[in-house]
Formats: structure tokens, sequence, C-alpha cells
């Protein structure tokens, strides 16, 4: 009995010297906790770059690309973003029946209305967009950039921006802020952003890997520069620059494996950031990966 109040004694000491001092909090594992006015500067975390996501409808063939838009909104979260999601509220060009592939008669939509089903709801008229209240805007491919955010699906180099597309485009770039875009979705830069750096991928559709390669020429045709890039770098590209990493199965193990770099071409000049996306027919996880490289350069040029 008296090791057991000795022991009981000591125990009561230890616990009182870990008892909380005055203007701090008792932890739930013992020991004080921050006074208030730390724990309120503790728990404040940096805020994320504000950034504004553009889409152009809901579909592959009349809108946004879904894939892309997912994968842009899932990077953009990683990277601790606060997004806002817009769209213009105009009729589509065209409703497309995405099994047929072909147009619905006497079908409309609208492309804000559209939009919202990617955005859960949460969308906004590209109308009350300014650069003033963010700091980044990133656009989705799909041929909804080519038909409902501009007419360049019908009337390619002669085509027309849509208005609110056009300004938003501008002030972001006269402001110094970031923009960026993916599969066809550069073409509205060619044509808004004088002499700005973009790639839609490749040149040639090498045996349909690049369906869309043409693009290419009329991006240059409009005065921007093209700049050739895949979604993930090859071996004969990538040269030198290849990074290798161990495999560690064990010490003094001589296994390798090649770590996949995914491709985003950034113009530093304009700050415009673009990755070739379904231009190319690859898989969909290079398509995730190289969509997860163009955020992560937006975010950096974003500085936040």
């Amino acid at each position: 009995m008296a090791a057991f109040r000795a022991l009981a004694a000591s125990r009561l000491a230890v616990t009182a010297g870990l008892a909380p001092r005055p203007g701090l909090w008792p932890l739930p594992f013992g020991g004080p906790a921050p006074s208030s006015r730390a724990a309120f500067h503790a728990s404040a975390p940096r805020p994320g770059p504000r950034v504004a996501v553009v889409l152009s409808g809901c579909g592959v063939y009349d809108g946004t690309e879904l894939h892309e838009a997912s994968s842009i909104l899932v990077h953009l979260s990683r990277g601790g973003a606060e997004v806002q999601i817009f769209a213009p509220d105009v009729p589509q060009m065209h409703v497309i029946d995405h099994i047929k592939g072909q147009p619905s008669e006497g079908e409309t939509r609208n492309v804000l209305t559209e939009s919202a089903r990617i955005a859960r709801g949460k969308i906004t008229d590209l109308a009350k967009l300014t650069a003033v209240n963010h700091d980044a805007a990133i656009f989705p491919g799909g041929f909804g950039a080519a038909k409902n955010l501009s007419t360049f699906a019908v009337d390619g180099g002669t085509c027309k921006v849509n208005s609110d597309v056009e300004r938003v485009l501008k002030e972001f770039h006269q402001a110094g802020k970031p923009i960026g875009l993916c599969c066809i979705a550069p073409v509205l830069a060619a044509k808004v952003l004088r002499g700005v750096e973009v790639t839609v991928g490749h040149e040639q559709e090498e045996g349909g890997k690049w369906p869309h390669a043409g693009t290419a020429e009329v991006i240059k045709a409009l005065g921007a520069k093209h700049c050739v890039m895949g979604v993930t770098i090859s071996f004969q590209q990538l040269g030198q620059r290849w990074r290798w990493t161990p495999d560690r199965p064990g010490p003094g193990c001589g296994c390798f494996s090649i770590t996949c770099v995914h491709e985003a071409h950034v113009d530093q000049k304009n700050k415009v950031v673009t990755t070739p996306a379904f231009m190319c027919d690859t898989a969909l996880h290079h398509i995730h990966d190289g969509i997860g490289a163009m955020v992560r350069k937006v975010l950096e040029l974003a500085g936040r």
C-alpha cells in the first residue's frame, strides 16, 4: 500500500506539472495549448490563388471536354487554389448527339446552363468576370471553345471570339496575370493576343496520333508562335534530360525506373501556359498529368 501511494503521488506531481497556465487551453493529451491569439495566427493559412475557370458547355463535341475540366479542377484543388467557374450566357452553336456524333435537329441549349452541370450549379455569367478579382484564368478545351467561345470551328483563322472571352483574355494579359489553355483553347489566345507562344501539340498527324495537327498552321497564320510539344516527352526528345530514379528493392541494387515527364509550354513574356491534352490520341492518365503540369505552371506564375 505504501508503494502504491508513492506511485500515485509521483503521477499526481507529473499531472500538476502539466496543468495549463493561465491564458492557455488544455490539450486532450496533456500539455499546454497556444493562447487564443497564437491559435488564431497558427490556424490562418495563407490564402490560395483565386483562379477563374471558363467553360464552354458540357460535352466534347459541342461544349467543354469533361475530362479536361475535371483534371483542371482536381489539380487546382490540390494546389490550394480558390476556384470560381464561369461561362458565357449565350446559345450553343448547335447540339451534338454524342452517340451518333451528329447534330440534334431542332434542339437548342444554353452554354451557361450546360456548363452548370460541370460546376455542380455553382457558376457565374462570364460577363461578371474581371481580372481585378482573380489571379489567373484557365480555359479547358473541347469543341465548345471553337464553337461557342469563338467561331474557329467554322471560320478558322478569320474567326470571331466571343466579346467577353476576348475582354477577359486582354484584361488578364494586360494585368500581367497568367492564363492557362489546353487542347483547342490556345487558338483563343493566338487570335486575341498578338505574338503569343502556344502549343496544340505536333504539326503532323503521325498516323492519326495527332488528328488535329493542322490547327498549328492556322495558329502560325494568326501571327502567333506555335511550339511543337507532346503530352509527354519521348526518349529521343528528352535525351540527356531523362530523370532516373532507383526502384530501391535492396541495398546496392542496379535496377532503375524512368520518371515520366509531362509537358506544358510556358510563354514567360506573356504568362500564357498551354498543353495539348486531347489534341493527342493518348491515354487519359497522360492527359490528366499534362494538364497538371499546366496548372502547376499557372499557379507558379500567379505567385501565390
